[in-house]
């Protein structure tokens, strides 16, 4: 059953209504509802709030303000995580970034608290706050780490020396903008007060963190919070952590003594969630002339929040990614007054190979080599920076595929020679690759005396088919039909997983689920092979198959649930666990990592420089899969991100204010279905036995990796134009259009 393309299990209650997401939810009676008061500065001090005629409202119950808040613990650095800090609001008069709440503003109904929100009144002190990269590189300086604890810079051989003899070399810039996650629910809390107990119902990724980021913000037992989450309506990375308003929203009930309800708007979100940092980045490629790298070096400057650090792993990827004797790769922060940086899809992987995967097209082109071709030659036998073995690599196998199905042959050679009517064609390529993470996840599986599994996590769904593929593996290692297995997710009192983010949810929750399965089959047949009222007594354990509901062993056979009604009525249960990948050999001992190949074909209108996207394939080699269906449709939706990082997103910062100017989805493009034809996924057979158990590695974010730099290459191919700041729109590719008449 693992593998097969399965529906979702819960598609039914999402496309009915039943399924409840954290502002939908009623059960805790009618709540108050809290509207956030954003700082209309980007830094500075607040010298006065005057509260008054927004607290004589109708409705208004409180107005909250750094002058009434309660006490709140501090960020505590000492934490290894970020998203297990406490997570402070209202704590002060400063004002760190725009948008930053100032005052929160509760009433009976959420009309009546948006409307007193526009009474609340604010004098500020405005501060020279700095708000772009350029003008302030020189102030940049190396973090300790970067993102996942990775080494800030590298360095193997003499990059110096390599790079100056060699004899063809591409140094270039490329920008990448600021982007950000997104996804279709906004952030928001429903916070319900139960005695000393507080119950969150939160839009969140992982319950563990958002339980102890909550505690400790509070000061609280973490005991005494409660999370529920069973349906979140996206992430991307922006609900690894919680937010300004569970924070406020928890404040709030419990001041109050109702549940309070705090949602962000759409404009919010872009300021107070956090945000993929802009990216200045310098690769340097030098080869000899039949492509062979001898030198590869990937520098990269970000922006941070003074205040929260955050160092995207920009230029990690590229330490496995291609063979060179002679390597350098580093990572620098300039201080902004911006919203922090924060993981958005692929963070790191996603800016990064966008620009390396295209100073691999300019080398190609240098070198007058066929791009597919040029990856091939530089592929490493071993990882070229650790010097340790991949564990089950075929990035070739992908890339030669790719190429075969894509009809790569037809490559227009050279750039702007191909038309279709007024469209200039062109087609471009790139080359994937993401790590493959492990974190400590707990899943447990109870059967019951009616012979239906439980499985039970505080792993959350975000939209990815996690309760279908848990469904899908207890069923397996039970041998149960998908029909007898209920899963329940996203709740603190479950046992503890880190959750979904990173494309490790999927991997981490199905091996605890497969170890879960497996320690329950032991305590099933040692409860019947040792049970003289069983058919199955005294036969060999070893030989025993689970399938159809039951066990059978030789000839004879019994039901589960009889088995667990005569042994334990109240139901058997038994835990599985994985390690934190620190811990397990495999890790230290493998590079372990997913592949993957893009190709993409865009239309460049001749006249106007309008470009369309024709058409898109993606191979790609992630072990085991899990489910046929949800991964396709993860890798898809990575894919058409790319697609829209090189072509459409950028949020533009206010030099004046800070303020990203363009908050909302009609000016902060997307894809949208009319900029998206026909995408083809193809996943190649495989199993990754250092994995995992499962032999299988997250898909989620691998989509993106590479994709974007697929379609700017094409782009490249159709015009002749090669745009290094993204991303790609009509003004940077127009006036070098060539000069054609139109057949």
């Amino acid at each position: 059953m693992i593998g097969q393309a399965v529906n979702r299990v819960d598609g039914p209650s999402k496309v009915t209504g039943r399924a409840t997401y954290s502002y939908e939810n009623w059960e805790a009676g009618q709540p108050l509802y809290g509207v956030i008061v954003g700082a209309t500065i980007g830094k500075g001090r607040i010298t006065r709030i005057d509260a008054g005629s927004a607290e004589r409202a109708p409705g208004v119950r409180m107005v909250m303000s750094h002058h009434n808040a309660p006490e709140q613990g501090p960020r505590d650095e000492s934490v290894p995580m970020e998203y297990w800090r406490a997570q402070p609001a209202l704590t002060g008069p400063d004002v760190h970034h725009y948008g930053e709440p100032v005052a929160l503003v509760v009433a009976e109904t959420f009309e009546q608290a948006r409307a007193a929100a526009e009474l609340v009144d604010v004098d500020y002190a405005v501060g020279q706050g700095r708000f772009l990269l350029a003008g302030h590189e020189g102030e940049a300086y190396a973090p300790k780490t970067v993102n996942a604890g990775l080494a800030t810079d590298t360095a193997v051989g003499d990059f110096d020396a390599g790079f100056s003899s060699a004899p063809v070399k591409i140094d270039q810039y490329y920008t990448t903008p600021y982007e950000l996650s997104m996804p279709m629910e906004p952030h928001a809390c429903l916070a319900e007060p139960r005695g000393e107990d507080l119950i969150v119902h939160v839009s969140c990724q992982i319950v563990d963190a958002a339980r102890a980021s909550i505690a400790a913000t509070l000061q609280t037992d973490p005991e005494r919070i409660h999370i529920v989450t069973p349906f979140v309506g996206g992430g991307f990375g922006s609900k690894l952590g919680i937010h300004a308003e569970t924070i406020l929203a928890a404040l709030a009930a419990r001041a109050s003594g109702r549940p309070v309800k705090v949602a962000l708007t759409r404009q919010q979100v872009f300021q107070l969630v956090g945000v993929r940092p802009t990216s200045n980045q310098r690769v340097r490629l030098g080869a000899g002339r039949d492509g062979r790298l001898s030198a590869l070096a990937h520098d990269v400057t970000m922006h941070t929040n003074p205040d929260m650090e955050y160092a995207e792993q920009t230029a990690a990827t590229t330490r496995s990614l291609y063979a060179a004797p002679h390597r350098l790769t580093s990572h620098r922060l300039t201080p902004l007054d911006l919203p922090r940086g924060s993981d958005v899809r692929a963070p790191g992987e996603a800016p990064g190979m966008l620009a390396v995967e295209s100073a691999m097209d300019e080398l190609a082109e240098a070198l007058g080599m066929d791009p597919v071709e040029l990856r091939i030659r530089n592929e490493p036998t071993v990882d070229p920076e650790r010097d340790v073995p991949y564990s089950d690599r075929h990035l070739v196998d992908c890339l030669r595929e790719g190429a075969r199905r894509f009809g790569w042959e037809r490559r227009p050679v050279p750039p702007a020679s191909m038309r279709d009517g007024r469209w200039l064609v062109g087609y471009g390529m790139s080359a994937a690759i993401r790590g493959h993470f492990q974190g400590p996840t707990a899943v447990r599986v109870r059967l019951t005396a009616d012979g239906t599994a439980v499985v039970q996590s505080d792993m959350t769904d975000i939209g990815t088919g996690t309760y279908t593929i848990l469904t899908q593996v207890a069923a397996d290692g039970l041998g149960l039909p998908r029909e007898r297995v209920r899963v329940e997710l996203g709740r603190s009192e479950h046992p503890s997983s880190w959750g979904s983010g990173g494309s490790w949810g999927a991997t981490n929750s199905s091996t605890a689920t497969y170890r879960a399965c497996a320690a329950l089959r032991e305590k099933l047949l040692a409860a019947a092979c040792g049970d003289t009222r069983s058919p199955l007594y005294g036969l060999d354990p070893a030989n025993a198959v689970f399938a159809v509901g039951g066990v059978r062993i030789g000839g004879m056979s019994e039901a589960l649930s009889e088995i667990v009604a005569r042994h334990a009525p109240e139901g058997m249960e038994a835990e599985g666990r994985t390690r934190f990948m620190g811990d397990d050999p495999h890790y230290s001992a493998y590079s372990i990592h997913t592949y993957g190949a893009h190709f993409a074909e865009v239309g460049v209108d001749a006249d106007t420089a309008e470009i369309r996207l024709r058409r898109m394939l993606g191979v790609f080699s992630v072990g085991r899969v899990l489910n046929a269906k949800t991964a396709r449709s993860q890798l898809m939706g990575g894919m058409i991100w790319g697609a829209g990082a090189a072509l459409e997103e950028e949020a533009v910062v206010d030099p004046r204010t800070g303020a990203f100017v363009n908050r909302d989805f009609a000016q902060y493009l997307v894809p949208v279905h009319a900029d998206i034809p026909d995408v083809e996924v193809v996943v190649l057979d495989g199993y990754d036995d250092k994995a995992n158990p499962l032999g299988a590695k997250g898909v989620g974010e691998l989509g993106i990796c590479g994709s974007g730099a697929a379609v700017a290459n094409a782009v490249f191919n159709a015009t002749g134009i090669r745009v290094r700041d993204f991303p790609i729109t009509l003004e940077k590719v127009l006036p070098g259009l060539p000069s054609m008449s139109l057949p």
